[in-house]
């Protein structure tokens, strides 16, 4: 049996009722080109396999690519890596991302999928739960932020379900969820580059108004969105004009 190592922050899901509830969730189609985030020792990946032609993964544990390996599935495809520095043109599109995310890299993998949008059908993701909260956050919430405007942009997101701590070994000390995200049909702006700097550049001090935050970008001539609240406040739609309204100055 592999150790959990904690420079991963692996969790391994051992919750058979879990695993099923996540199938279920993903419902894979044969033809699905499924990419597999982490898959540890195979708890998802396993069951996946019955279900489509063609599954890759990729897992930056080297210890846990032979147990992968060891599945001898014709139809597993096993990347060894960092997925932060994967390269998505290896796995036919549109792509089905799913996984069990390590908690210390949820974020930065999210960021980094979102900006291959274009690769991407939906994603199944099992995070802490305290992020998937963080992604479905609405405006004047206090979690609001950068992650909730980001993801809400381009994607349709859902809280499918919660997963206890005992679901894994060994057993975290927070809950998980299972989030599910759709990219939407009309993006809320095509450009994200430009969207992410005026969203961090907004959220960059909370406690400040916007018009102390965006000085450096926008001033208050130059939008009608009142600067005088907090990023927090305003609504995924706001965001958008702010970013409109930077373009017109630059």
């Amino acid at each position: 049996m592999h150790k959990a190592c904690k420079r991963f922050g692996q969790n391994f899901l051992v919750d058979h009722r879990i695993i099923d509830r996540i199938i279920a969730t993903i419902a894979p189609k044969r033809d699905d080109n499924l990419l597999e985030i982490g898959p540890g020792q195979g708890a998802i990946t396993l069951p996946l396999l019955d279900y489509v032609d063609q599954l890759n993964v990729i897992e930056i544990d080297r210890n846990l690519i032979s147990i992968l390996e060891s599945l001898k599935h014709s139809n597993l495809i096993v990347h060894q890596g960092d997925v932060l520095k994967f390269d998505l043109n290896v796995v036919p599109i549109p792509i089905r991302v799913i996984g069990n995310l390590p908690y210390n890299i949820s974020s930065h993998v999210l960021f980094y999928l979102l900006k291959n949008l274009n690769k991407i059908k939906d994603m199944t993701f099992m995070l802490q739960k305290e992020v998937v909260e963080r992604i479905a956050a609405n405006n004047g919430s206090k979690i609001y932020g950068r992650l909730s405007v980001m993801m809400q942009a381009f994607f349709d997101v859902q809280m499918i379900f919660i997963v206890p701590p005992e679901s894994f070994n060994p057993a975290p000390r927070v809950e998980s969820a299972v989030v599910h995200l759709k990219p939407l049909t009309q993006p809320k702006t095509k450009d994200i580059k430009i969207l992410e700097k005026v969203v961090k550049l907004a959220f960059s001090q909370r406690r400040k108004t916007l018009k102390n935050c965006l000085k450096s970008i926008l001033t208050q001539k130059q939008t009608n969105i009142d600067l005088s609240q907090r990023a927090e406040m305003l609504t995924i739609d706001n965001f958008i004009t702010l970013t409109k309204d930077y373009e017109k100055q630059h």
